[in-house]
């Protein structure tokens, strides 16, 4: 166990900085392995901080302190303390000070990738949440914001390109073939959001006019053999300026926006001041490299990243207990944006299928915790689906609530009343608030309470009296230090249908007029209410939870009959979608019960069958909705609704139901995959990338069947594709079948894109998520393969990453093989890249879900990780709150 236990962090010790930090003004010299820091901070009190204090702590860690000078004195060891993660100065002046400090890093060994770092032959820095300090002694915490500038020395030829934050302001040759660049950002910020890129990097440049008529450069810095690929990400950027200036009002406000793609990076991307750095995948895109889903991330990435120099720079966080007030709001934000550019019901149900697998798993977890946390130990674990997906949800019911013309008063208050401030979730409920009117005292619950709430509603028509009595019941379960539950503000979205599919009025009992609208928003506030519909001449279909209104548990009885009634009828594209996925998984659960008892179900459901042919034969502008209707729900999906998850059976019951189908209906998924079995290269339009899902989802189908057609028709599409899309999806059913061709397309898809990277991620990954015996075997070999390295964060996601969180089946192995696999890559990423290894670490935590022979297994690894004499805040944090 290590030596000491790591100091937690709590919201409500939290109190204002007691020095302010002016201006920043930093020199670099660059070097991978000797990178000296010269810092100049402009210091004075904070009124606003309690007490008489007169000594300054600075964070600081991995640094080697060169020299201090205070006001021009230097100072010797006797007038400071200096400790492993901090630097302490007694005896401060009172009046505003000058603070010089002089340190020197080595970016080489920077194998957590937190601070300045090496990445291939790159200098680029990472700073959210807490890498300045790795950088320089700094009030490292985002409620100090300070106006930089930056000067950066390095070797011209090995570092031609030399980008920092805001505008380029001065340049200049040295001797010995060095050079020199001075940047100045003219807004504060905190000092998460500096940057700094080193290299030799190619540029695609462009132009965009603001509606202002302000001129903006546009620059993507990228390796020159990927210059190729950044068309998308600049098209990507100009819509998502165009679309903020139009639905927020948000026009940019520098001359110059630059983005960085880098292949080593722990996250998605970063949003630092100007200078966006981003992981390649979100860049770098063309049609026969990145498939259709990777063109609508990097749109996606990229506009959510430009969102936040509003929502998260311009006002930031206050603390990072806060962190949700930025993520939160901007993924709304970049959901919206996504959704306007593609098909909204598709965006839909794929936030709300993430929601309900992953981050449904983790409020129901030993690592549970509110939007706005209460603690912490290391805060890169709180980088979480809740925090970012779930608090995305809490900003989307506000908008529900009061409305798309409130929301926007209240955001564009929220711009005015907190622009160049650092500020809390509170302060932007408190806009909201006040520009509609709306009280939202109990919503902001939803900020303090972990969990998913749970909605039960049942439906009670009385024919005498021509109504329909709703009652609708709430709970939330006991979350960690959370036993009890107050309700929730829950907007619950309610229709009525009638027999023959026609929306039938919403009108409450003690109302004149029926509700305006198809769909009604019930405000549930209490643990139980009743709701009265009136002037109902038959008995009404009720469909609840439209749009998905509330990221909750809903529970309503529905026999087979009524779900697939709503999957053929339901006007709300994410209810019907919805039903036909609680209708598959009944049959599958059926057919769980049934294996799980030593039975061998004779036949498939028919009314899965005949509802699918229903779908199959319908008239469907949207062909990324119907590939969505037609594709089963996950075993994660399936796994959520049972007490005692039992992976094989699960897998067993999905495939048997997904054979059934494809035997079933294999003329229909046939006649659909030719139609559409069109070559549209190039082509990236919402008909042309429906064509391709719709088909590729018939291909999946019709791969089950393991006939010499389907090998045929996969093998065939394999090797005259020309996008990636058609590529890796007939790769992807070759992978997971008996295809007698399978190691021969494997080795030709890797000798072909040996060179991209970002390809061979997917190649890894493929393998990874092989359902078929022997895979962990496979992933081991994998380790060993010259591609594969370890400190690389994208090769570690799509090979360890996939194995562990996307194949149940072979992972939950019943001899424990998956878990002491994982636990040995832990280990051996604890000290290479702590933040990876703790995320990897999470497909251990929910080991309670499973049969008692899995647990002790799990836990057993766990203990493992916990008991290492060296193991990392990250790392310790997860598993000990897994294990407690």
């Amino acid at each position: 166990m290590r030596e000491h236990t790591p100091n937690t962090v709590y919201l409500k010790d939290y109190t204002p900085p007691d020095y302010l930090i002016e201006t920043v003004d930093l020199f670099f010299e660059l070097d991978e392995e000797n990178t000296r820091v010269t810092s100049k901070l402009r210091i004075r009190r904070n009124p606003e901080s309690p007490g008489e204090h007169r000594e300054l702590e600075l964070d600081g860690e991995q640094l080697v302190l060169e020299s201090i000078r205070l006001n021009g004195r230097n100072l010797n060891a006797a007038d400071y303390r200096l400790g492993d993660e901090s630097l302490v100065l007694p005896g401060v002046p009172d009046r505003p000070f000058e603070l010089e400090i002089v340190t020197r890093i080595n970016p080489k060994a920077n194998t957590a990738l937190e601070g300045l770092y090496l990445s291939k032959d790159m200098l680029c820095t990472q700073c959210e949440a807490q890498g300045f300090r790795k950088i320089t002694y700094f009030a490292d915490r985002p409620d100090v914001m300070a106006k930089y500038t930056t000067t950066i020395v390095a070797d011209k030829s090995r570092y031609p390109v030399l980008l920092s934050n805001g505008n380029r302001i001065a340049t200049g040759e040295l001797k010995n073939g060095r050079h020199w660049v001075k940047w100045e950002d003219p807004f504060k910020k905190p000092s998460y959001l500096f940057a700094l890129v080193a290299g030799r990097l190619e540029c695609l440049e462009d132009r965009y006019v603001t509606c202002s008529g302000r001129e903006v450069t546009l620059q993507i810095f990228v390796e020159k053999h990927d210059l190729d690929k950044c068309d998308h990400a600049m098209q990507s950027l100009k819509n998502a300026m165009r679309w903020d200036e139009e639905n927020f009002g948000r026009e940019y406000d520098l001359d110059l926006y630059m983005i960085v793609a880098v292949g080593h990076f722990n996250m998605g991307a970063m949003e630092n001041k100007g200078l966006n750095v981003f992981n390649t995948k979100y860049v770098l895109a063309r049609p026969d490299t990145a498939t259709d889903a990777d063109y609508e991330h990097i749109e996606g990435v990229i506009g959510h990243e430009y969102f936040h120099n509003w929502t998260g720079n311009r006002i930031t966080c206050r603390d990072w207990f806060q962190l949700s007030l930025k993520e939160g709001l901007t993924v709304f934000r970049d959901q919206e944006f996504s959704a306007d550019r593609t098909s909204r019901a598709v965006k839909r149900i794929d936030e709300v299928n993430m929601l309900r697998t992953r981050q449904f798993a983790e409020d129901a977890g030993p690592l549970a915790h509110p939007v706005r946390p209460e603690s912490y130990i290391e805060i890169n674990n709180f980088y979480t689906l809740t925090v970012y997906e779930k608090g995305a949800e809490v900003v989307r019911m506000i908008q529900t609530l009061i409305g798309k013309e409130g929301f926007r008063k209240g955001t564009d208050l929220y711009f005015e009343r907190h622009d160049g401030q650092a500020v809390t979730c509170d302060d932007f409920v408190k806009c909201m608030e006040d520009a509609s009117g709306v009280d939202l005292a109990q919503f902001r619950l939803w900020y303090g309470q972990a969990g998913t709430p749970e909605v039960r509603i049942s439906a009670d028509y009385d024919a005498t009296n021509r109504a329909l009595n709703l009652t609708v019941r709430q709970s939330c379960p006991a979350t960690p230090g959370q036993p009890v539950k107050a309700p929730f503000h829950i907007p619950l979205a309610i229709g009525l249908l009638a027999p023959d599919g026609t929306e039938l009025p919403l009108r409450l009992d003690g109302e004149t007029e029926p509700f305006a609208q198809k769909t009604r928003v019930l405000d549930v506030k209490a643990s139980e209410q009743h709701f009265r519909f009136v002037g109902l001449a038959e008995k009404p279909v009720v469909s609840a939870l439209r749009g998905f209104s509330a990221p909750v548990r809903l529970h309503l009885d529905r026999s087979v009959e009524e779900l697939a009634f709503l999957f053929s009828h339901d006007p709300d594209p994410f209810n019907r979608w919805d039903a036909g996925q609680q209708l598959a998984s009944q049959v599958i659960l059926d057919l769980v019960d049934q294996y799980a008892e030593g039975e061998t179900p004779a036949a498939a459901d028919g009314p899965l069958t005949e509802a699918y042919r229903r779908v199959l034969s319908g008239n469907w502008p949207d062909l990324s909705y119907l590939a969505l209707l037609l594709t089963l729900p996950s075993e994660e999906y399936i796994s959520a609704a049972m007490k005692v998850i039992d992976p094989d059976a699960v897998h067993r019951a999905r495939q048997t139901a997904k054979l059934a189908l494809a035997r079933t209906l294999e003329a229909e998924f046939r006649r659909l995959y030719e139609t559409h079995h069109v070559d549209e290269a190039g082509r990236f339009d919402a008909e042309a990338v429906g064509r391709r899902r719709l088909k590729n989802a018939c291909l999946a189908y019709l791969g089950m069947l393991e006939s010499e057609e389907a090998y045929r028709l996969s093998v065939r599409q394999f090797r005259s594709a020309r996008t990636m899309t058609d590529q890796i999806s007939s790769l992807a059913v070759i992978v997971n079948g008996h295809h007698p061709e399978k190691a021969a397309c494997l080795t030709e898809f890797y000798e072909r894109w040996r060179a991209e990277d970002l390809v061979i991620d997917k190649w890894f990954t493929l393998q990874a998520t092989c359902h078929l015996p022997g895979t962990l075997d496979r992933v081991k070999e994998l380790l060993a393969h010259p591609a594969f390295d370890l400190k690389i964060p994208n090769r570690v996601c799509c090979l360890i990453g996939a194995f562990t969180q996307n194949n149940a089946v072979n992972f939950h192995a019943r001899d424990g093989a998956g878990y002491e696999f994982l636990a040995d890559q832990i280990i051996a990423l604890n000290s290479l890249n702590p933040q990876v290894a703790a995320r990897m670490l999470t497909a251990l935590t929910p080991w309670r879900r499973y049969d008692e022979d899995r647990q002790q297994l799990m836990r057993r690894q766990l203990q493992r990780i916990a008991g290492l004499e060296k193991v990392s805040k990250d790392v310790y944090e997860v598993a000990m709150k897994s294990l407690s």
